[in-house]
């Protein structure tokens, strides 16, 4: 892992989370940020490590991970540029309920736990920022649950295909960002399982797929699969 501050404030500036905050404001924000740059497999911190700061993806993958006791994963999340993480046990004062680790080759802002909580306490903007974020963080967990508990393997494949042409802002045409071992650790099944969802749901029309590209062919049938869980 590579350290360096952040010069200036055009990264900042990327980031939904600091959206609409004055370039005063911002370059405060990037006075106490570093710029952490790590290798693909790069473990950011462990699962009980002090929540020391707020990690926001700059560039890059990264996973957030639970282990059992033997040894088993479970991925929680999966977070590309713009998506800030460990924020929860920064306000806090816990440790890190989980671990994170990096699919490829990232670089991650970094803003220290004292000097933020410091700084959010004497900055209205950026409270309410982080109050949004934290709102829109916990709805997706509440779906998340809820999908892994209450729905079937392919209404949790369709959600997560929606979800992807959201975040890719692409309604048509999507790049799957993770290997399907690790879309089944996602949504709780096997990759046997995900690839022969995959192939019925392009027999039935609803998506084209060719390697890590997925085409959408119907998504109103998709969302009605979401809902549903019923594949024809």
């Amino acid at each position: 892992m590579d350290t360096k501050a952040v010069t200036g404030i055009d990264i900042l500036q990327t980031l939904p989370l600091f959206s609409g905050l004055s370039e005063d404001l911002l370059k405060i924000l990037s006075g106490i940020a570093v710029r952490l740059t790590f290798k693909r497999g790069d473990i950011i911190f462990h699962d009980g490590d002090k929540g020391n700061g707020i990690y926001i993806v700059g560039t890059g993958k990264i996973k957030v991970f639970k282990l059992s006791l033997d040894g088993r994963e479970q991925i929680l999340h999966i977070y590309g540029p713009g998506h800030t993480f460990g924020e929860v046990p920064v306000f806090q004062g816990r440790n890190f309920p989980a671990s994170a680790m990096t699919l490829e080759p990232s670089e991650i802002v970094f803003l220290p736990r004292d000097r933020f909580v410091k700084l959010i306490t004497t900055t209205p903007a950026l409270s309410m920022n982080m109050l949004a974020d934290l709102s829109k963080r916990l709805r997706a967990f509440t779906i998340q649950i809820e999908a892994l508990s209450l729905k079937e393997v392919p209404a949790r494949l369709a959600a997560y295909i929606l979800t992807l042409s959201r975040e890719q802002k692409n309604p048509v045409r999507i790049h799957l960002p993770i290997s399907k071992a690790q879309l089944s650790n996602l949504i709780g099944t096997t990759p046997e399982t995900i690839s022969r969802m995959l192939k019925k749901m392009g027999d039935t029309g609803l998506i084209g797929v060719q390697t890590r590209t997925i085409e959408i062919r119907d998504k109103e049938g998709l969302i009605e699969l979401s809902e549903s869980g019923r594949l024809q």
